[in-house]
């Protein structure tokens, strides 16, 4: 059962906490990891150095846009594939995002809570909410 009452609320703090998480990681990338450093890291992956700055952009404004609730259902949806790229990096490393070189978990839980924004909407207080997909015009009679 949703609780029509207070699914909003809910639905709000998810929005937020899960936007504040998208920001902190694109800040880890830029504060303690800096862009270059973290383009040297997707390159000892195999993964293209380039991508290191539209990545940061992506998950900071991505978390802005989450947060405030601009479009969060679509933005998060948007940001699913970097976090499973994030994801297949650390999967041989086990599942506690505390082992070694970090485990999975962290990623998929945030896939996660990504999806259920994207699917259940920004909840109270978003600047400006949108449906997951445009609604179809009705057919004329």
């Amino acid at each position: 059962m949703i609780d029509p009452r207070t699914a909003p609320y809910g639905l709000f703090l998810l929005r937020a906490a899960l936007g504040v998480m998208w920001i902190a990681h694109a800040l880890m990338k830029y504060v303690l990891f800096t862009i270059p450093g973290f383009a040297g890291f997707l390159g000892s992956v195999g993964l293209p150095t380039f991508l290191a700055w539209p990545i940061f952009l992506a998950e900071l404004v991505g978390g802005l846009l989450i947060l405030f609730g601009v479009h969060a259902r679509q933005v998060a949806v948007l940001l699913i594939p970097v976090m499973a790229g994030a994801m297949m990096v650390h999967v041989g490393n086990g599942w506690v995002f505390s082992a070694p070189g970090g485990g999975w978990e962290y990623p998929a839980f945030l896939i996660v809570a990504s999806l259920v924004v994207g699917l259940s909407g920004e909840g109270a207080f978003a600047l400006r909410p949108a449906p997951l997909l445009p609604r179809p015009a009705p057919a004329a009679a």
